[in-house]
């Protein structure tokens, strides 16, 4: 039996005016798989997101994703992208959440600027943001050397030295991206022990361009005009290190994008929400997904599998309140 895609929908109209079944917070892999399955349940949602894509737009390459041996995440989430466009979903783009509340219909998301619009219940998808160092010389250096995304700034540094902060997949990743365009690559790492899968260090270690500074710590990033180079110290003592460096890649991890629901629903001490097994967060009506949530495991896969969760879950939710409202 051949299976045909249905034809591209018309765009859909954002309205302000109209109570949607549902607003997704996030177009990354769980909010744009969460539109899908709603989609197929003939919901009327609206999707509201700073861009299509989240996270994985600053992933050079993916090769854990089921189907792919290897794609990027850019190309990838234009695949999420076109399945979405299949469907009549309202998507209100370059646009980020600042406020849910609750109405006696159900809820309200406020925007940035300052546009409200309302839904019988919420799906949270809004995933995470890069992490900063918190260190004199970095914000007023960011854009001037300081990275937060490797994928995007690797060629900008070629034959330059530079430090790549972090020991996780994502530093070891942005090491990776570097070998092709970089000088010398210092990887600074607080902790005694990398973090990062074994064949992602293994890779890095082969090469003579990189230097690991374990159970060290950035003091400072120095430069006038552009960075010209960092102070690192270690962990045990001794003296403190300079690196003369051209670029500082930043990669210690991600900050939840949860601010907006702040003493709406429950927060766990990483600023995540907190969702059971159906998605469910602390508030009826409310569900949410993906890296914003307190589920382990933060990849693509995953992401995606809650989204469809969270989108199920909210169908069941809103059937159920339907039926009450009959009897």
């Amino acid at each position: 039996m051949e299976f045909i895609l249905p034809e591209k929908v018309e765009k859909v109209p954002v309205e302000d005016k109209k109570l949607y079944d549902f607003i997704i917070i996030g177009a990354g892999p769980a909010g744009m798989t969460a539109a899908v399955y709603a989609a197929r349940k003939k919901l009327d949602i609206l999707v509201i997101s700073k861009d299509v894509g989240g996270q994985p737009l600053l992933t050079s390459g993916i090769e854990n994703y089921m189907g792919y041996q290897y794609v990027t995440g850019p190309e990838l989430m234009r695949k999420f992208e076109e399945q979405v466009k299949q469907f009549p979903v309202a998507l209100l783009i370059d646009e980020k959440a600042s406020n849910l509340t609750t109405d006696d219909k159900g809820f309200i998301v406020s925007t940035t600027t300052d546009k409200k619009f309302k839904s019988r219940s919420v799906i949270i998808a809004s995933g995470k943001r890069p992490r900063p160092l918190n260190v004199p010389g970095e914000k007023e250096l960011v854009g001037r050397g300081v990275s937060y995304c490797a994928t995007c700034d690797a060629p900008l540094f070629g034959e330059m030295d530079v430090a790549v902060i972090g020991g996780g997949n994502s530093a070891l990743t942005a090491v990776i991206d570097l070998l092709k365009y970089a000088g010398r690559i210092y990887l600074i790492e607080v902790m005694p022990t990398l973090t990062a899968d074994l064949t992602l260090i293994e890779r890095a270690k082969k090469s003579d361009k990189v230097e690991f500074y374990p159970g060290h710590l950035v003091k400072e990033i120095r430069g006038t005009d552009r960075v010209e180079n960092i102070v690192i110290s270690s962990k045990d003592g001794g003296e403190d290190k300079t690196l003369s460096v051209s670029g500082v890649l930043v990669e210690i991890g991600l900050i939840p994008n949860s601010e907006f629901a702040k003493g709406l629903v429950k927060l766990n001490h990483l600023q995540e929400i907190a969702v059971d097994c159906e998605c469910k967060t602390s508030v009826e009506g409310i569900f949410a997904a993906g890296d914003v949530t307190n589920v382990p495991e933060k990849q693509i896969i995953v992401a995606a599998g809650e989204g469809a969760k969270a989108a199920l879950s909210t169908y069941n939710y809103l059937l159920q309140k339907k039926n009450e409202g009959i009897s």
